[in-house]
């Protein structure tokens, strides 16, 4: 049992964070203290500052592996390593009005993944576009598989090619629901997706005018949701309950998990110009093309890149140098994140701990650092991310969650601290005291802290009175809140 004393130890050290970040009023930006010395001249620390922002946190084995093969290989393995398919998650394909999707039970499979994936870059990078390319369950609806879909199509295309990933986004079904695409029609066309993907997926604002956003949602008319066989089901038994006979003609099945486009349902003319380009009739393909070719959006995706992975206010020039290697490439997303791993600030001693870490982040690091197994934690995960204001297919705008100091004020601190004590003390200790080889106390400052504590964090740690209340000080303090 965890004692009142131990509890009141984590609060102290949680409590340190408020005062790196100057407390609830200050805006986002970079942390500023002299708590400590970036170790980033060190190979050891250097590759669990990487290890740290690219999969949330290391285990022993992954950083000891990654050591030995060096900072650049690494880099290297993380982009090419092909993304690991999770195992499905039973019943999902068949969601329905009868048997919709569980949000629990999704966000407990995801959860178990992140933690457990052989390629746990690729579920960070998987993490960062849900956010970019924003959906959520509200408005999608659960008696629908398509949120389990746009998961699985966010991991494969997560390290790919913009182009393809841009037109996956488009016609993804969860994303025709999310921004009304597939009520959007030639003769009624919806401009709600038309001018997110301009505004906040590619370009950003001001960027593009009024008539753009017309002359978009009419290239983007047409499309409709897929219909898996239970799907087509629903729709015969919607037809019977208020008709009391069958649909004359049954809808049939699509075999596809993607959008179907419907060329009735399409624009028809007259011709116009979007973007800038030829007056014509833009089909959905073309209007993604033209969008790609606009010189804002390299600038625009790479600025919110290195504020996920480099620092929450990227200088211009160091936006400028990477955007331009990013659009030459024609959008390829490995070469973008190796440039951003291998540039000298991703390692500058300015930057070393200068972003917060997002509460599914903390949650995932935390499984991590403690060893918990997965099935004992995950569970605990997966109801944790909404206290802490980040519950995970649960966007609060299309425009995703916040960032970095965003996370950080005396209310989240709490729900943080919260967590942790709450888990210390429900969890077999056996489960803590038991993880398996290198978890000790040294082993966690030294791996997930790269052997680098403030004074005040250190006093806090040496009057700690065991080992459980020393791993709760830890996982509490701004130290691991940070990355």
């Amino acid at each position: 049992m965890l004692s009142s004393a131990g509890a009141t130890a984590a609060g102290l050290a949680a409590a340190r964070i408020l005062t790196l970040r100057g407390g609830d009023a200050v805006p986002q930006g970079t942390v500023t203290t002299q708590d400590w010395v970036a170790p980033l001249d060190r190979p050891e620390a250097r590759m669990g500052h990487l290890l740290r922002r690219t999969t949330f946190a290391p285990t022993g084995a992954q950083l000891e592996s990654a050591l030995r093969d060096g900072y650049a290989r690494t880099v290297d393995q993380l982009i090419e390593t092909p993304a690991a398919e999770p195992p499905p998650l039973a019943g999902a394909d068949q969601a329905s009005n009868a048997a919709p999707l569980r949000l629990n039970d999704m966000r407990v499979w995801w959860l178990s993944w992140m933690l457990d994936s052989p390629t746990p870059f690729a579920e960070r990078m998987t993490l960062f576009w849900h956010g970019h390319f924003t959906s959520d369950y509200r408005k999608v609806g659960m008696q629908f598989p398509y949120l389990y879909w746009q998961n699985l199509t966010w991991r494969r295309q997560s390290l790919g090619n913009l182009h393809d990933f841009l037109m996956q986004v488009t016609i993804d079904p969860a994303m025709l629901r999310y921004l009304d695409l597939h009520q959007s029609t030639g003769r009624a066309p919806n401009e709600n997706y038309s001018r997110e993907v301009m505004e906040l997926f590619t370009m950003g604002a001001g960027t593009f005018t009024e008539n753009d956003v017309r002359n978009g949602a009419k290239a983007f008319a047409g499309w409709r949701e897929p219909l898996t066989p239970q799907l087509v089901q629903d729709r015969i038994d919607s037809v019977m309950r208020t008709s009391g006979r069958p649909p004359a003609q049954k809808p049939l099945p699509d075999t596809g998990k993607v959008g179907i486009f419907e060329r009735t349902r399409a624009f028809v003319g007259p011709a116009y110009s979007f973007l800038g380009g030829d007056f014509k009739l833009w089909d959905t393909r073309g209007a993604i093309d033209q969008i790609l070719a606009n010189d804002n959006v390299a600038p625009h995706l790479t600025k919110k890149v290195l504020r996920e992975f480099v620092t929450p206010d990227p200088p211009d020039d160091l936006v400028k140098r990477i955007a331009e290697p990013f659009r030459k490439s024609r959008y390829d997303v490995k070469t973008l994140m190796r440039d951003v791993l291998n540039s000298p600030e991703f390692s500058a001693p300015q930057y070393y701990r200068s972003l917060v870490r997002s509460p599914i982040e903390f949650l995932v690091a935390f499984a991590r650092a403690m060893e918990i197994p997965t099935a004992t934690l995950a569970p605990r995960l997966a109801v944790a991310g909404t206290p802490l204001g980040m519950g995970l297919f649960d966007m609060p705008e299309v425009g995703g969650w916040p960032t970095n100091g965003a996370w950080i004020s005396s209310a989240s601190v709490l729900q943080r601290v919260n967590f942790v004590v709450q888990t210390f003390a429900t969890i077999n200790p056996a489960t803590l005291q038991q993880p398996g080889p290198r978890s000790t106390v040294r082993d966690f400052i030294a791996r997930h802290l790269e052997n680098t504590l403030s004074p005040s964090t250190t006093e806090i740690l040496n009057a700690a009175n065991d080992d459980l209340t020393r791993r709760m000080i830890l996982a509490a303090s701004p130290e691991f809140q940070l990355k």
